[in-house]
């Protein structure tokens, strides 16, 4: 096989690598959707595999049905897998579809990966002790990879459905002087953030079903919470908890978490503005200081070069 045909096989392979990835990461950034999630509320995890034979592709569905295999061989300990779990939910993406494709990410990339790299190394001829080093640290990154994806889209998720607390706390508020109960409050509050911060939505209507399918309110109250891990929903929920343990007026609670919400977001765009000054000392010194000396120090420096010039 000459140079030229394995290039060309090479780059096949880092295509398919490359669009493999990209299609499960897709997958697992677009997360569950309100259908998926209360189809795997009222069936359990039989009716979300069902779905995913039907929508998913068949790539897809064998990555999955892979990460499944592996998930339930016992060779994951229980607090691995309760991790890998808690990053998903954190997403939006429930269920054991999505613990499947994430295990199956994490397989398929370390073992494709360092093999990509050794046919690379092979093809430009590098040393045996750096090509073991790259092809070690392909399999590590490929393996990390999909976690590293998640995090991140975790992040995001997470600051979106934080940003919109303040706005569903207002409404919450106006639902609850109209005399609805908290689950009606909830999908109506859900219904009308759609569109503007979906995150959010699913988990106020994730939280609503809960409430109505679970004979413990407590309980699902605190999963609002925990299933984020955001202080301020976890304050939602203690609050909504205390007011119907103790029978307190639900708006007064409500607008008070409203009002100190509203404060703590205020004193923090004040600590913000407070670190601009520091934060626009370094830009200024690298980008005007050497501007003003070209301007006031330049014409002398001329001058000076041209009588030394002339002697």
């Amino acid at each position: 096989m000459n140079p030229i045909q394995i290039l060309l096989l090479l780059g096949v392979m880092i295509v398919g690598v490359a669009a493999s990835f990209f299609v499960i990461m897709r997958e697992m950034a677009r997360g569950d959707n309100l259908g998926r999630r209360l189809t795997m509320i009222s069936t359990g995890e039989q009716a979300v595999m069902a779905e995913a034979k039907e929508e998913g592709a068949l790539f897809l569905r064998l990555v999955t049905r892979l990460g499944m295999m592996v998930a339930r061989s016992g060779l994951l300990s229980r607090k691995t897998i309760g991790e890998m779990t808690a990053t998903l939910e954190g997403i939006g993406f429930r269920g054991g579809r999505g613990l499947g494709l994430f295990v199956g990410a994490k397989l398929l990339l370390f073992f494709v990966t360092p093999l990509v790299v050794f046919l690379l190394v092979r093809a430009i001829h590098v040393r045996p002790v750096f090509g073991y080093l790259f092809i070690i640290a392909s399999a590590v990154i490929g393996m990390l990879a999909p976690e590293f994806f998640a995090r991140r889209v975790r992040k995001k998720y997470l600051a979106k459905v934080e940003s919109g607390v303040a706005d569903a706390l207002d409404m919450l508020v106006i639902c609850a002087d109209a005399g609805l109960a908290l689950e009606s409050a909830l999908v109506r509050v859900a219904g009308e953030l759609r569109g503007m911060n979906a995150p959010l939505a699913d988990e106020l209507t994730q939280t609503s079903r809960e409430l109505q399918m679970s004979a413990d309110m407590r309980t699902a109250l605190q999963n609002l919470g925990d299933r984020t891990g955001i202080e301020v929903l976890k304050r939602l929920a203690t609050t909504l908890i205390q007011s119907l343990q103790y029978g307190t007026p639900l708006t007064q609670a409500m607008r008070s978490l409203s009002a100190e919400m509203r404060q703590e977001a205020l004193i923090k765009f004040e600590e913000r503005a407070a670190k601009l000054p520091v934060l626009l000392t370094i830009p200024m010194i690298l980008f005007n200081l050497p501007c003003l000396f070209m301007i006031m120090a330049g014409p002398a420096i001329i001058n000076v070069l041209k009588t030394i010039h002339n002697m």
